[in-house]
């Protein structure tokens, strides 16, 4: 469960975090849970909600990106919404709505943080607002839409350290 800051009320989240046995060393839940917080917040999403990341490998996310995208390759992350598309269902009054999962590459991590010049932290948090976001209805298809989008990671992320 994600605490609400002093004084704000805050989203109420529970969050599934499943990281690949090799990797959980790695992976900071309270900085997830902190990006998680503040990307829900900004949207003006109270909860209750439920929400899962996966931190994998490259080749269990290639093997996702083809059986549901149709791309043979590996991705940094895919997020898989369960508020729109096929197999959503009405959530009872007072219950969690559920988000969807989201599903992040640490080999991608680690090359996109050597690539762009900051902390695997900063690039591991990027990846999970991204994916939040599109869990939200965001997405990048026109310049636009990129820009909106662009804007709303970097607000997620204001206080997350680049190195």
């Amino acid at each position: 469960m994600i605490a609400p800051r002093p004084g704000d009320p805050g989203p109420d989240v529970t969050l599934e975090l499943d990281v690949a046995p090799e990797l959980a060393g790695e992976v900071d839940r309270d900085l997830l849970e902190r990006v998680v917080d503040a990307t829900l917040a900004s949207q003006g999403i109270r909860g209750p909600v439920e929400l899962s990341i996966v931190v994998t490998d490259d080749a269990e996310i290639q093997e996702l990106n083809r059986e549901y995208r149709g791309k043979d390759c590996p991705t940094d992350v895919l997020s898989f919404s369960q508020t729109e598309g096929p197999g959503c269902f009405p959530v009872p009054a007072g219950a969690p709505r559920p988000l969807g999962d989201i599903v992040i590459s640490y080999d991608r991590v680690r090359a996109q943080a050597d690539e762009y010049g900051h902390s695997r932290r900063r690039e591991l948090s990027y990846l999970t607002v991204h994916g939040l976001l599109h869990l939200l209805g965001f997405d990048h298809e026109t310049e636009s839409d990129r820009e909106k989008m662009r804007r709303e990671e970097e607000a997620a992320l204001a206080d997350v350290p680049r190195v």
